[in-house]
This record gives structure tokens, sequence and C-alpha cells, in this order.
């Protein structure tokens, strides 16, 4: 028997004048079982054995349950901590209790101190919708959804993700101290997943913090990051991680249009989080937490972030114009199709009557007389550079202005020709 199970257990006699005791085992005390008196034979007990689960055991699922899990089990918590503590003591050791913030780290302290500056700018965001009770008939305001956002300025200007208030009839802006504040929407980019809101500053107690604004042109993979946010209805909660990825590219969930050179990060993104603000080790703002990849919808270590360039685009139109206006070339199109086609490029759908294409001679697809589709031109290159899909359309649009002016390569039929666009506003 190993030493662990060295010592058995033994029950006495009644009236004796010990009810347990333990008898060690050792090369001089032990002898053979079959030599020990009858009595103390009968008495033996089989060594104890911890019980098995049932089949029907689970391991805890739900948040609920691995809170609840957590919890029954800090009594050994409680126990560990208790004897860390007294340790010292019985050791003769001297305690001092400035210590335990003397051993914080320079990284610590520099997170800390982060979060300290930057939670002030941080808020949680409730988004209302209006329902009728089915007894009274009055209409009730509840909760449709929850996010995070974070200050831009001093006007009361406060940005979030266009999903966190995607069909609220109202909003509700709650701030580190607690304040909740009604927020009108300015304006959102449905494509870019960007909204802006507004408090009134006449209800304000004091002046906002905004948020300092990074960029995200020179971020390299391994760079510390941060996101704060209320994953959960948790306020302010602060994860940490590194860029695992740059030049990412996500659909957005309102239009499907592609989101471009998207931030990847482990920092750990959970329902709630959307909205808040990934930040640098500097804590300026780099990047809005937007989606996660993940089978279970909760944080699998795969998070994106929308880059801060494209969102200051984004914002800056917003307040500005109540809108974003993008150029565009009026026309509809279908990458997977070319591709079946083996042609690497975009196929011309439609080319909108008045619009820039239509008016360059851009041809859409047809159907003859016999019902047959007739295919339109396809798009093989703007300005010399290779257009292969849709996303590599996009890409070179979002740099462009309106009254640009687009040299396009197309295939129609069996020859290449050269047609120049004028890009318009969108509507």
């Amino acid at each position: 028997m190993p030493a662990l199970m060295s010592a058995r257990l033994h029950t006495t006699p009644p009236g004796s004048s010990a009810a347990l005791a333990f008898r060690p085992s050792s090369a001089s005390t032990a002898r053979p079982l079959a030599q020990r008196p009858r009595c103390q034979q009968q008495q033996e007990r089989e060594p104890w054995q911890p019980t098995q689960p049932t089949q029907q055991s689970q391991q805890p699922q739900q948040l609920a349950e691995e809170v609840w899990w957590h919890r029954h089990r800090r009594p050994l918590a409680a126990t560990l901590a208790a004897l860390a503590a007294v340790t010292p003591l019985l050791l003769g050791l001297p305690i001092d209790v400035a210590d335990a913030r003397a051993v914080l780290t320079a990284e610590e302290r520099n997170t800390i101190g982060l979060f300290q500056r930057s939670r002030p700018s941080v808020v949680y965001i409730t988004s209302l919708t209006t329902r009728r009770d089915a007894f009274t008939l009055n209409m009730l305001e509840i909760p449709q959804g929850e996010g995070s956002g974070f200050v831009y300025d001093k006007n009361g200007h406060i940005v979030t993700n266009y999903h966190v208030i995607r069909g609220a009839s109202d909003v509700l802006i709650t701030l580190a101290g607690g304040k909740g504040q009604p927020a009108k929407v300015v304006g959102y980019d449905e494509d870019k997943d960007v909204a802006v809101l507004q408090i009134d500053m006449k209800e304000m107690d004091g002046p906002l913090v905004p948020l300092p604004l990074g960029t995200s042109s020179d971020l390299e993979v391994g760079q510390k990051v941060f996101a704060i946010g209320n994953p959960f209805g948790l306020d302010h909660t602060l994860t940490t991680g590194v860029i695992s990825g740059t030049g990412r590219e996500i659909n957005s969930g309102n239009t499907g249009r592609p989101i471009q050179d998207v931030i990847q990060t482990d920092a750990a993104i959970n329902p709630g989080n959307s909205g808040g603000p990934l930040l640098d080790s500097g804590g300026a703002m780099i990047g809005i937490n937007t989606a996660i990849y993940s089978q279970s919808g909760n944080s699998a270590g795969v998070g994106f972030a929308i880059p801060v360039d494209v969102v200051k685009s984004s914002v800056e139109q917003i307040i500005t114009f109540g809108k974003v206006v993008r150029p565009i070339m009026g026309i509809s199109f279908a990458p997977d199709q070319s591709k079946q086609l083996g042609v690497n490029g975009v196929l011309v759908l439609n080319a909108r009557d008045g619009g820039p294409a239509s008016k360059a001679g851009i041809k859409g697809s047809t159907r003859d007389e016999y019902g047959r589709l007739v295919l339109g031109d396809i798009i093989l290159a703007i300005d010399g550079t290779r257009i292969n899909s849709a996303s590599d359309l996009y890409r070179i649009l979002d740099k462009c202005s309106v009254g640009d002016k687009l040299d396009v390569e197309v295939l129609r039929a069996d020859s290449k020709e050269h047609v120049v666009i004028t890009l318009e506003a969108s509507a």
C-alpha cells in the first residue's frame, strides 16, 4: 500500500477512552492481518473511496451555473486563503500591509492607470423598444438590447456600433458615475456598423471626458491591447490581450458590405462588449469591438474590432451631415457568378439608369427573347489595379471621393474595353 494510504482508521469499543484512533503502519509495528485479534479484524473498514458521478451528472454549461459552481466551492478557497494568511504568523515573519501594493509590477501599474483614465469615457448603452401591453393595451418601453460606447467629444457625442441601437425607439446612456441619460440618434453608417448618439449637455453635472483617438495604420501583431465594455451587463469590465492579426475582413451584419482592415484580437469580447473601445497600451482608442468568431456565442479568443481610421471617417461625416455620403458607381453585381465562369472579376448585373456606370456605357446582364441569360460587362481592373472580387472593388471605392474619375477595364463578350466612370454621391 502507498505511503499516503499507510494510516488505517479503527473504531474502539464503546466505553473506551477514545472513539477514533489512527494507527500508523510502519515496518516495526505492521503485522499480517491473520495475526491480529479476531475482534479487530471485524472492525476493519474498507479504505474510503470518493462517490463516483452518476450518468446524469453534467458539467455546468450556462453562465449562471458556472457562477453557482464557483460560489459553492468558496469554502475551499477561503480555507486556502486563511492558511496563506496564517503562515507568516506561524513562521514568525514580519507582515507589512503596504507590501501588497508594493509588489505591483510596472506593467500592472500601467494597466491600472490606463483603466482609471479611460473608465470615465466608457458608457453603458441600453436600447429600448415600445410594445403594447396585452392586458392594459398601454404602450410600454422595454429593453431591447445592451452594449457599450465611448465619449467622442465634449459636445456630448457618443460612438457605438449601429447594431447596438438598430430598431430602438429610445436609447439610454449610463455614464461611469451611474447616471442615466436619454440620448438621440444623430446618424449611423450601416455599411461600417457605426452609430453616433448625443446626450444633452445641459443635463450633465460636469464636462465629459473624451477618449483619446489613436491610429490603426501602423498596428503590429503582438501589440498589447485592452478592451473595456459591459459584457453580460457587467459594467466597465477590463480584458487584455494582443493584436492577433491585422487586415482582416468581416461583413457588416446590416448590409453585407465588407468591412476591411479589421483588427483581430484575443482580448475577451462577449455580448455587451459591442461598441466599446479597444485601446493600445497608451490608452488611445484604436478600434471599436464589434464581433466575435464563436460557435457558442461567447468569447473564443477570436474577436474583431473596426479600425479607428474607418470609425473617424464615418463619425465626422455623421456629425457634419447627419449621414455618410459615399462615392458610388451605380451598379449591382454578382462576384460569385464571374468565378463560376472562370473569370476573375466582378460581373455587372445591372447598371442603374442615369447612374455613373450607365452614363459611361457599362452594360448590365439581360435576357434574350428565349429567356436565356446574356452576361453583362465584367469589371477586370480599375486604374490598373486588378479586381478579383467584390472586396477589391469596395477597397478602391472606400479610398475615393465623390467626383473622382476611374479608368475601368471591362470584359465585354470576348473583348476588353476601357471606360471612364465619374463617381457620384450615394443617396
